[in-house]
């Protein structure tokens, strides 16, 4: 029997499944694996919508999302804007 890809962007289903996401995510602190989660939730909510919403081209945004890549701050902030999310500060128990 042949086994799927498993693909992340087909398990978020909402804006809740999402945020958890990347909350785990961000709570890890790992930025290359917060740019690789950024791209399935782009996946998920449809990169040429979140290129338009984020002003970036489409080609941009999967060059700014790809494994391996840089992107500057100002990118991931424009393109969580576009997936109607927002970087909070919590401060640390202890």
């Amino acid at each position: 029997m042949q086994l799927k890809n498993f693909d992340m962007a087909e398990q978020l289903r909402d804006d809740e499944d999402i945020a958890e996401y990347l909350s785990q995510v961000l709570e890890e602190g790992d930025t290359d694996e917060l740019i690789h989660a950024l791209g399935h939730v782009a996946k998920a909510k449809g990169m040429t919508q979140v290129a338009k919403d984020s002003g970036l081209s489409r080609e941009s945004l999967y060059k700014a999302l790809r494994v391996g890549s840089k992107p500057q701050f100002s990118t991931v902030v424009k393109v969580l804007k576009a997936l109607n999310f927002d970087l909070q500060a919590v401060a640390h128990k202890g």
